[in-house]
C-alpha cells in the first residue's frame, strides 16, 4: 500500500488542510489510474522500473502571503582587515574585482573580522610607510608601481578603476603568499599584530564599495582602553571626522566577538561595559552631524555558546535600543578538516537552526522585532581548507545557510569573505570566481527578499522509519527578485539542495501544478566532482567573458507538468513563471 508522510512541519490552517486533501486526491488518482502495484520479479525481462517504485516528492508553495520579508541586501559580503597587511587593498581598484563585487549588489560590505580590534587609524596620506613587508628583491620597484598606480587613479573622476599589469599582479601574489603564512600562524595561535589603516587606505576601501554598489560597514577597534577599562574613543573620533569630511556613507560597529577577548588579549569586557561602550559610540555618531543618523550594528558576538549568550543577554538588556540591528557570527567547522564528507553531514547543516533559535530567543526577550544579522558566516574557521572550502562541496553549506537564515527571519547574512587570504572566499587571488561566487550570483539574480512556506510530501513504496527524505533534500522558496527583468512580478523561485547519492524526482502539486518552469541547475564542471573549483549551469561552464562582462545565465525550460529530476549531489534553482502569486505581486 502506498503511504503519505509529511516531510516538513507546517502550521495547521484551513489552507493547509485543503492542500493536504488535494495532495491525497492527487495520489489516489495516480494509484487508481494504474493497476495494483506488484513488485517486479527478479530479472523481469528488462522492463523499466514502475513509477510507484521510485521516490517521488510532491511539492507545493503557499503563495498567499510571505512568512518573512528580508532586507534587500540579504546576501551581503565581508572583507577582512588582513588585506591591508598582505597588500591586496591596493588592488581593490581592479576593474575585474569591482565588476565581480558589483554582480552581488545591492549588498552591505562589512570591513571587519578577527583583526578589527587591532586596527589603528592614522590620518596620513603616506603611500608606503605603513605597508607590510615584501621580498627585498622587488620591494622598491613594487612600491614604485603602487605609487604610480595611485597617482593615475587620483586623476580619475568618479569611480577610480585600474587594469593592473600581469607582472604587478604576479609580484603581489608572491608577496601575499609569504604574508599568508604569517596571517595563518596568527589565526591558529590567536595572537595578532596591529594593523594601521591610513586615510589613503580608507579612501581605497570606500572607492571599492562605492564603485561596486555596496554599502560599507566599518568595524572600530574596541580594545583601545582607558585605565578604568572604559573604551578610548579618540582614534574612532578621528576616523569619524575624516570620513564625515569626505562624506562617506558608512554604517558602524564596535569590536569583533567580544566574548573571546580573554583568549585573544588576556582581558575581558563584560556586557555592562560593552553596553556603555556602544552608548558612547552612539553619542559620538550624534556629535558628528554627518553621522547623526548612521546605523550602528552590534555586538557582533561569537557562536551562541554559554559565554556568548550571557554577553548577548546582558548587552540587549542594557543597550538593545542603541543598535539598529543585532549581529552575531557562525562558522560550521574547524578549518583543519580534511574530508569532503564533512561538508555533507545533515546534522552539521542543522546546527545553524539551533544557533539562530538561541539568538532570536535572547533578542526577542528584550527587543521584540529587532532586526538580527548573521554578521559573519563561512564554511570553516582558521582560513578554511584548500581544495575543500573553496570548492563545489562547500556550496551545499552556503546555500543551506541562506535558506535556513531566510526561513527564520535573519535580515542579513554577511559572507566571510569576498576576497582575501585563506580558502573561504568567493573570489581567488587570480580574480577568478569560485563555486560559491556563482551560487551567490544566481541567488542574487533569481531570489527576492520575500520568503514563502514550502509544503512537501513524499510518496514511497516502502517508507523506512527513521530515514527522512527531507534531511538530504532541502527545499526553499521565495518570490522571484523584482530586479530580474526576465520575470514578471508574481513569479516564484524554488531552490533545492539534493545531498542524496541518487536522483530525486519532484512533482509540482497544488498551485504549482501544470506551470512552466525555468531550470538553473548548478553542477561541478570537469572530472574533480565535488572538489571542482569551476561550475556549469545547465551543462555550460560559467566563465567571465572579460573583466567587465558576466556570462549569460541561460535557463532550461521544462514543459508544463513535467517532473523535476534532481541529479545526485547537485543544486538547482527553479523559477515558476506566470503563476501570478498573490504574495509576490507588489
Amino acid at each position: 500500500a502506498t503511504q503519505i508522510f509529511a516531510i516538513s512541519e507546517i502550521p495547521s490552517s484551513s489552507s493547509s488542510r485543503l492542500w493536504l486533501v488535494s495532495v491525497a486526491l492527487m495520489v489516489q488518482s495516480v494509484i487508481s489510474s494504474s493497476s495494483t502495484y506488484q513488485r517486479p520479479a527478479p530479472g523481469g525481462g528488462g522492463k523499466r522500473t514502475g513509477f510507484m517504485e521510485r521516490t517521488l516528492i510532491l511539492l507545493d508553495v503557499n503563495t498567499r502571503s510571505p512568512v518573512q520579508v528580508l532586507n534587500d541586501n540579504f546576501l551581503s559580503l565581508q572583507l577582512d582587515p588582513s588585506i591591508i597587511k598582505d597588500g591586496w587593498l591596493d588592488f581593490l581598484s581592479s576593474k575585474r574585482l569591482v565588476t565581480l563585487a558589483r554582480g552581488l549588489s545591492p549588498a552591505y560590505l562589512r570591513f571587519g573580522g578577527k583583526r578589527t580590534d587591532f586596527l589603528h587609524f592614522h590620518n596620513l596620506k603616506n603611500l608606503a610607510k605603513f605597508r607590510g613587508p615584501g621580498p627585498d628583491y622587488y620591494l622598491k620597484n613594487y612600491e614604485d608601481d603602487i605609487v604610480r598606480s595611485d597617482i593615475a587613479l587620483d586623476k580619475q573622476r568618479g569611480c577610480k578603476l585600474a587594469n593592473h599589469p600581469d607582472m604587478m599582479l604576479e609580484l603581489q601574489r608572491e608577496k601575499a603568499a609569504q604574508m599568508q603564512l604569517v596571517l595563518l600562524k596568527e589565526q591558529l595561535s590567536n595572537l595578532y599584530s596591529n594593523i594601521t589603516i591610513t586615510a589613503r587606505s580608507l579612501d581605497k576601501l570606500y572607492n571599492f564599495a562605492e564603485c561596486a554598489g555596496l554599502h560599507l560597514v566599518l568595524g572600530l577597534n574596541a580594545q583601545q582602553r582607558n585605565p578604568d577599562s572604559s573604551w578610548n574613543s579618540s582614534s574612532a573620533l578621528s576616523l569619524l571626522k575624516y570620513s564625515a569630511g569626505k562624506k562617506y556613507n558608512i554604517s558602524w560597529e564596535l569590536g569583533n566577538e567580544p566574548n573571546g577577548y580573554r583568549s585573544m588579549m588576556g582581558q575581558t569586557v563584560n556586557s555592562t561595559q560593552l553596553a556603555q561602550d556602544y552608548t558612547l559610540l552612539r553619542t559620538l555618531l550624534q556629535s558628528v552631524r554627518y553621522y547623526s543618523r548612521a546605523h550602528l550594528l552590534g555586538p557582533n558576538a561569537g557562536r551562541p555558546r554559554k559565554n556568548a549568550i550571557l554577553l548577548l543577554d546582558g548587552f540587549m538588556k542594557n543597550a538593545g535600543s542603541v543598535v539598529d540591528a543585532v549581529t552575531w557570527q557562525h562558522y560550521y567547522m574547524d578549518g583543519r578538516v580534511t574530508k569532503v564528507e564533512d561538508f555533507l553531514k545533515t546534522r552539521l547543516l542543522d546546527t545553524l537552526t539551533e544557533q539562530i533559535t538561541k539568538v532570536l530567543k535572547v533578542v526577542n526577550s528584550h527587543a521584540p522585532g529587532k532586526k538580527v544579522w548573521l554578521g559573519g558566516v563561512g564554511p570553516a574557521w582558521a582560513g578554511g581548507t584548500n581544495n575543500l572550502s573553496d570548492t563545489y562541496a562547500a556550496g551545499f553549506l552556503w546555500l543551506n545557510t541562506l535558506g535556513m537564515a531566510a526561513m527564520q527571519g535573519i535580515d542579513v547574512v554577511l559572507r566571510h569573505s569576498f576576497f582575501d587570504y585563506g580558502y573561504t572566499h568567493l573570489v581567488d587571488q587570480h580574480f577568478n570566481p569560485l563555486p560559491d561566487y556563482w551560487l551567490s550570483l544566481v541567488f542574487k539574480r533569481l531570489v527576492g527578499p520575500r520568503v514563502l512556506a514550502v509544503r512537501v510530501a513524499g510518496l514511497q513504496r516502502k517508507p523506512r522509519p527513521g530515514r527522512v527524505i527531507r534531511d538530504k533534500l532541502r527545499i526553499y522558496a521565495h518570490c522571484t527578485s523584482f530586479k530580474n527583468r526576465n520575470y514578471v512580478r508574481g513569479s516564484i523561485t524554488i531552490y533545492i539542495i539534493n545531498l542524496h547519492r541518487s536522483r530525486k524526482k519532484i512533482k509540482l502539486a497544488g498551485t504549482l501544478r501544470n506551470m512552466t518552469v525555468h531550470q538553473y541547475l548548478v553542477q561541478p564542471y570537469g572530472t574533480d566532482g565535488l572538489h571542482a573549483r569551476s561550475v556549469q549551469l545547465n551543462g555550460e561552464r560559467l566563465l567571465m567573458v572579460d573583466n567587465e562582462t558576466f556570462p549569460e545565465l541561460k535557463p532550461r525550460t521544462l514543459r508544463a507538468g513535467r517532473t523535476i529530476a534532481m541529479p545526485p549531489m547537485t543544486i538547482g534553482f527553479y523559477v515558476i513563471k506566470n503563476i501570478n502569486a498573490y504574495a509576490c505581486r507588489k
